[in-house]
């Protein structure tokens, strides 16, 4: 019986590699940037794992300016550190 494929994706902070569906996945397109909960929305796409550690790096090595080759302001970092946070912390409650 043939195994059934499950997309990887790396975590744009740590470099690990990990299952799509367990990474956050931070979207840019014509409209911004922004938090994409259902992970397929349109544009150009950055994966990040749900560790704190990454969360912190994400903002202080402002690695989404690489992912989406351009500046990025505070502002955007600050409110998709707020959802990723939040998010986290609901998913952790519900285990």
């Amino acid at each position: 019986m043939k195994s059934v494929h499950k997309p990887v994706r790396e975590c744009i902070c740590c470099g690990n590699k990990f299952p799509k569906n367990s990474l956050f996945r931070i979207v840019k397109n014509d409209s911004g940037i922004f938090f994409d909960e259902s992970g397929k929305a349109d544009g150009r796409g950055a994966y990040i794992c749900k560790s704190a550690a990454c969360h912190e790096k994400l903002v202080k090595q402002k690695r989404l300016n690489r992912a989406f080759k351009g500046p990025v302001e505070e502002s955007v970092y600050r409110s998709l550190i707020e959802q990723l946070e939040s998010t986290r912390s609901a998913e952790q409650e519900t285990v």
